[in-house]
């Protein structure tokens, strides 16, 4: 087994933690930050909202049917970057091998560190102490060998969690795992496991590689290392931009042609702005597409030139957009991304700096 020391922390709550840090009232109460209207969505709920079933990316009508007394307030992206900001000052007190996955998560590689603490738990529960008196807030933290174990321990106790999975003791613990918990499987993933027999870790490290693969293609492989603590991949303090994006909840269903274009228009000047303020640009194009009832399919195409103005993007968009049929299946959702930039096809790395594609809120989304 790897001795690498690896954390990762993880903001519990941390939106609407910070809203209700901010104002005394809303403590205790249960709160989604995000838009109450017909059209709205939850961006992220408190844990005395979530005690009611009320959960992040939900329908804002849904949360009220859930919990009729949820608070709703506007998201201050400004003031969550500042945070966050703030909590990687703290994380490059320890180290400056740091991963960020989103404003509220990262993982650390503390194996080497600067205060030469010897016990990477021992990091963690100094960093929790540091966030809750500096900030006011609470951090879950994990800690193990790898990646994917420190991720599933800091799940694993939320809020205010600290574990530590020890790699005499992995396996184990990832046979105890429901099969939901393993990083790439989501709701799909899991439902073709459950049909094949797969619930839990213990079941999945009966499953030979062949196997695997056969089911779920490349990904196969990483089920069955994950299965067996194997997770390889190095925290990457450095990280290349792989695609930016945006999408519009519209304000109605939609599945006349004509207004399905002059939305598509909109999501595409708003990715245009995106790329020109990232600086990025890729030759792959996909469209996001999310139906009246909640289903969702995506359609991509490749060009061999680069894809950042109006002029390259809208006719594809236009084309993609034509192999949907929405005639009797209204649109709720346009997305629109583009991705495959020059650096990852060419296999190599620029430093940049790392720059949270966050959730934008406005009245459209």
């Amino acid at each position: 087994m790897s001795e690498r020391k690896i954390i990762h922390i993880d903001m519990d709550a941390f939106y609407a933690s910070v809203e209700q840090r901010d104002n005394p009232e809303l403590r205790g109460k249960p709160l989604a930050v995000g838009h109450a209207e017909e059209r709205g969505v939850v961006a992220a709920a408190s844990y005395e909202a979530r005690r009611y079933g009320v959960r992040s990316a939900m329908s804002s009508q849904k949360a009220k049917r859930l919990c009729p007394q949820l608070i709703f307030v506007h998201g201050r992206m400004d003031v969550y970057k500042e945070v966050s900001r703030r909590i990687h000052e703290i994380f490059h007190t320890y180290t400056d091998i740091i991963e960020p996955l989103s404003l509220d998560e990262a993982f650390l590689d503390v194996t080497e560190n600067k205060t030469d603490i010897p016990l990477a738990v021992d990091i963690a529960k100094e960093i929790k102490k540091q966030i809750r008196e500096e900030l006011g807030l609470i951090a879950s933290a994990g800690v193990s060998y790898n990646k994917f174990l420190a991720k599933v321990a800091s799940d694993y106790r939320k809020p205010d969690g600290l574990c530590t999975i020890h790699p005499d003791q992995a396996l184990e613990f990832i046979s105890r795992l429901p099969i939901e918990s393993f990083w790439g499987v989501g709701p799909v993933t899991a439902r073709r496991m459950h049909s094949i027999g797969i619930h839990s870790g213990r079941e999945l490290q009966t499953c030979t590689l062949e196997m695997l693969t056969r089911q779920f293609g490349k990904a196969g492989q990483l089920y069955y290392d994950f299965a067996r603590g194997i997770d390889l991949r190095p925290v990457e303090a450095v990280r290349i931009r792989k695609s930016v994006g945006c999408e519009h909840t519209l304000e109605k269903d939609i599945s006349i042609p004509s207004s399905a274009i002059i939305e598509l228009y909109h999501v595409t000047t708003e990715l245009v702005e995106r790329l020109k303020r990232n600086d990025f640009a890729g030759n792959t194009l996909t469209l996001k597409i999310k139906f009246h009832d909640f289903s969702q399919i995506t359609r991509s195409i490749t060009r061999p030139h680069e894809l950042h103005t109006l002029d390259k993007i809208l006719p594809l968009a236009k084309q993609l957009l034509k192999e949907v049929d929405y005639s009797n299946h209204p649109i709720r959702l346009i997305g629109l991304s583009v991705s495959n930039p020059k650096e990852e096809r060419e296999g190599t790395v620029e430093k940049e700096r790392w720059e949270q594609l966050s959730f934008e809120f406005s009245d459209r989304e």
